[in-house]
């Protein structure tokens, strides 16, 4: 038997990582959302968060590879503490499990001046008790991860002294990150701007990765690859932050002018190829990386399950097109200087067609080719808009 050709090898390796990929679904993705001036409605929208868990449920029974599902608070407030475990063993028994707890200090009126950089103390102690809160529904969830975004900031110039609102900032995080099980995590995501126009608290990847330094090990920056001023080469900021070990977690989306929260790809698929090449260098997509690649976005105009199936398996062909890159080949060219033959291998790779090595993986795993086809024929979206009718559907509040 001859030895497999390096193409081989590497379709090989690309295969088994696939196959264990894992990508978590937002709760909110399943809901009713909207731009700042309209929340559209839609049938078959879940009402509560079973319902939403069942919809995660089918993503994953059609994908194979998204077998958790994010929560939102108070989005998917439960009934006391034993309301969230029963959540979390409903979510067990439809093949999917709850992950990150995201907290919410910016839909408040009292948050009007920020949450946790608040000047007024009362109001800062609101909104840590809050986190606090998510840290108790972590315990009940078996959650990791405790991700944090705060929408903190000032319109004008003169509103409030900058600095002192870090040193509120570095506070509230200390704060939380004490309160963590030894198993858990904060995850601080960052944002360039709005809905704080004139200073953001927490507005890019450096200011994340300094707090972060300061609380410790356990305290990790999330990449959202919507959250970035035009321009911005959002690969570096991934390598830099896999090299020094701070990467934690991505929330995956696409943006053509600002913070779109379109499907993962829509945009600029080749930004994510690019995206996942270093994750790929830097060890990101082994087992034991600690990175949570999720999705965060909100389908306002599309049909909310086959736009997150859409988006997984965006995720998936960027994946399995960082995967094929030769890497051996790419490292020489580098070395010896020739910079046409270096970007050559990295085109080679995000030109080659995935789909059917991916319709090879699914069919491996037992699923069907085409998770879209094999949805849209399961009947579950006419299923749901039949029974879910009556109640209050679930959406962000706006």
């Amino acid at each position: 038997m001859s030895e497999p050709t390096g193409h081989e090898s590497r379709t090989a390796r690309a295969v088994a990582t696939l196959k264990q990929q894992a990508i978590e679904t937002p709760s909110w993705a399943y809901g009713n959302s909207g731009t700042r001036f309209k929340v559209f409605a839609q049938p078959g929208v879940p009402r509560a968060a079973r319902e939403k868990v069942d919809d995660a449920a089918k993503v994953q029974e059609f994908t194979g590879v998204a077998p958790v599902v994010a929560l939102h608070i108070p989005w998917d407030k439960q009934d006391g503490i034993d309301g969230y475990r029963d959540l979390a063993t409903y979510a067990g028994e439809r093949g999917v499990r709850l992950g990150t707890v995201n907290a919410n200090v910016f839909q408040d009126d009292a948050y009007k001046l920020g949450s946790v950089t608040n000047p007024d103390p009362a109001v800062r102690r609101k909104a840590l008790g809050h986190l606090l809160e998510c840290v108790e529904i972590m315990g009940a969830t078996g959650s990791r991860d405790l991700k944090l975004w705060f929408s903190d900031g000032t319109n004008y110039p003169g509103q409030d002294d900058i600095s002192a609102r870090q040193g509120r900032l570095e506070e509230a995080l200390h704060a939380v990150y004490e309160a963590l099980g030894e198993d858990q995590r904060l995850i601080l995501e960052y944002k360039l701007f709005e809905p704080a126009f004139y200073s953001t608290d927490v507005p890019d990847w450096g200011t994340s990765y300094a707090h972060c330094l300061k609380l410790g090990d356990r305290a990790k920056v999330c990449v959202d690859t919507g959250h970035h001023a035009p321009g911005t080469n959002i690969e570096f900021i991934v390598a830099f932050l896999l090299r020094e070990g701070k990467l934690g977690a991505f929330d995956f989306n696409s943006r053509f002018y600002a913070d779109d929260d379109l499907m993962a790809g829509a945009a600029d698929p080749f930004q994510l190829f690019r995206i996942m090449h270093e994750v790929q260098g830097g060890g990101g997509l082994e087992k034991d990386s600690g990175i949570a690649f999720m999705l965060d976005q909100c389908h306002n105009i599309e049909q909310k399950i086959p736009a997150v199936i859409r988006s997984v398996m965006n995720v998936q062909e960027a994946t399995a097109k960082a995967l094929l890159v030769d890497r051996e080949a790419l490292k020489a060219a580098q070395q010896s200087g020739d910079v046409l033959a270096a970007n050559a291998v990295l085109m080679d790779a995000y030109n080659t067609d995935v789909r059917p090595l991916l319709a090879t993986v699914r069919t491996e795993m037992g699923l069907a080719p085409d998770p879209v086809a094999a949805y849209h024929a399961s009947g579950w979206q006419q299923r749901i808009e039949a029974e879910r009718v009556g109640g209050e559907q679930a959406g962000w509040g706006a």
